[in-house]
């Protein structure tokens, strides 16, 4: 066996001839560093052995944390018998050199015959024996060889490692079972089929996964494409056309507009699945672009908007407020693609639901604090509390429609969370860096968060805010000096603390009105 992780990252395997009990025998295997089971040869007293393969599909080291092992397994299945002159080599030994190891040589005996009754495979080990041990120049060329070997199995190796499903050779036989209890089946075998109120499967068509996802392509499938403009509409609109997306059957809701659900559907298969296209078609509409306020009489008709009289109204998702918060402030990474990232999180996260505490969550630093939350790393059953507070999943089984709740919980969280505050503090330091006067900051900065310009109401709080935490933060630095130091980024040293921290407050109430956190 050699392992990386048992049974499908790793080589085994079997010889056909087995050891003799009540004797010593000499046992010598070689590998070639390959990671094929090709690369393997097991020899007895000597001579090389044929054998067959149980596993081959090792990808990775064998270098584990796990102990070498002869004559055992990990962690049973001992060996019974003695075992003596155990050596390792830091190369792969010839066949001869193993022969000699062995003190079985097998040269003594052919050259004692006339060599016209040499067999085409006695010279052959004749060949090979001169070259290993009398021509020099054949041991150089052969390590060259060996190591271009090694290095080209290097560099065949993935970078990263997929996870990937397969069928079995030969699948199980199922049955319906007792009243759903899975130690009850019953006489009645069932073969692999779709429900009969669907369009069936075409013939050509193979009885297992792929025939299944192609039959959920089918031009008359009603279900796939209508399933999918269902959620990309739920997206923008907050209510699906069908308001139960994990229910499109008898017990899910009827259509609010089933032909325009209809629509949607054949014109997004027709144009090739086109999500983009999609996306563009549903926000370019007037539906979509029409005001989200209501007079009392219209709310009272409608509370809902299953009309689709106004514009959607309904508070974003938790990544999306973070990522805006970033955004606005400057401090958002957008590069795409790349490993997961662990931002800021309260201490201790994970050591709940972590066997013995570990693994640790250990926080990233630099860019990687503010890359986009598609990015964050994710562990099952604890998910990042500011993302769980504002509704996100714990990812535990798939959910297909989040709940939308607002609770005094998120308004901590945008207030005091060090992602937060140190957006804050950037988006004060963005503003500052812009404008010459308060008045045209401040518009400014209500303008990037809501996209229109304050209202001489809004104008006149959000000068009584700045005056108030000027008057706070000039009367003490200190306090000033540590709201600028949360975060880890660096700070524009030649502000003012006081003046800097006032707006950091300034900035923190944009990030938290009502229109920055509700799509309006």
């Amino acid at each position: 066996h050699l392992i990386h992780a048992w049974p499908n990252n790793a080589l085994k395997v079997k010889t056909k001839q087995g050891l003799k009990a009540g004797q010593w025998q000499h046992l010598f295997v070689t590998y070639d560093g390959t990671s094929k089971a090709s690369g393997i040869k097991v020899y007895l007293d000597g001579e090389e052995l044929e054998w067959s393969v149980q596993q081959d599909s090792l990808k990775d080291t064998i270098q584990t944390e796990r102990t070498l092992l002869i004559g055992s397994r990990h962690p049973g299945s001992r060996f019974k018998g003695e075992i003596d002159e155990v050596s390792v080599f830091d190369r792969r030994l010839t066949s001869s050199e193993v022969a000699s190891l062995a003190n079985a040589s097998g040269i003594a005996p052919l050259l004692a015959t006339e060599p016209k009754d040499w067999t085409e495979e006695q010279l052959s080990t004749l060949r090979t024996h001169y070259l290993e041990n009398e021509d020099s120049r054949h041991n150089e060329l052969k390590r060259a060889v060996d190591k271009l070997v090694a290095e080209e199995t290097e560099l065949k190796k993935p970078l990263t490692t997929v996870m990937v499903m397969g069928n079995q050779g030969k699948p199980r036989d199922t049955f319906i079972l007792d009243r759903g209890a899975y130690d009850s089946p019953t006489d009645k075998k069932v073969e692999p089929g779709t429900m009969s109120v669907l369009p069936p499967m075409g013939d050509d068509l193979p009885r297992d996964r792929l025939g299944l996802a192609k039959w959920l392509f089918q031009d008359d499938h009603p279900l796939t494409a209508r399933v999918a403009v269902n959620r990309y509409w739920q997206l923008f609109f907050g209510t699906g056309l069908v308001a139960t997306p994990q229910d499109f059957g008898a017990q899910g809701d009827f259509p609010s507009h089933p032909e325009l659900l209809d629509w949607l559907a054949v014109d997004f298969r027709e144009n090739g699945w086109n999500v983009k296209r999609l996306v563009k078609q549903i926000v370019m509409s007037s539906t979509y672009r029409q005001r989200s306020a209501s007079d009392r009489s219209e709310f009272e008709q409608d509370p809902d908007n299953r009309l689709l009289a106004r514009g959607p109204r309904f508070r974003l998702q938790g990544e999306f407020i973070r990522d805006n918060a970033l955004f606005v402030s400057g401090l958002l990474v957008d590069r795409l693609g790349g490993p997961g990232v662990k931002p800021y999180q309260p201490p201790g996260l994970w050591k709940e639901v972590s066997l013995g505490g570990n693994p640790r969550f250990v926080q990233d630093k630099g860019d990687k604090l503010y890359r986009r939350s598609l990015y964050t790393y994710w562990k099952r059953s604890a998910p990042p509390p500011s993302m769980q507070i504002f509704d996100a999943p714990t990812r535990e089984k798939c959910t297909v429609i989040r709940a939308r709740t607002n609770t005094p919980l998120q308004a901590l969280v945008t207030l005091n969370d060090v992602q937060f505050v140190e957006a804050a503090r950037h988006f004060a330091q963005r503003l500052l860096a812009k404008s010459a006067s308060d008045q045209s900051r401040l518009e400014e900065g209500f303008r990037i968060v809501t996209a229109r310009r304050p209202t001489d109401s809004e104008t006149e709080i959000l000068n009584r805010i700045l005056d108030d935490a000027t008057k706070r933060y000039e009367s003490d630095i200190e306090a000033a000096k540590k709201l600028l130091d949360v975060g880890d980024s660096e700070r524009d040293m030649s502000l003012s603390p006081a003046t800097h921290a006032a707006w950091t407050i300034v900035a923190s109430s944009l990030l938290n009105l009502d229109e920055t956190l509700t799509r309006e």
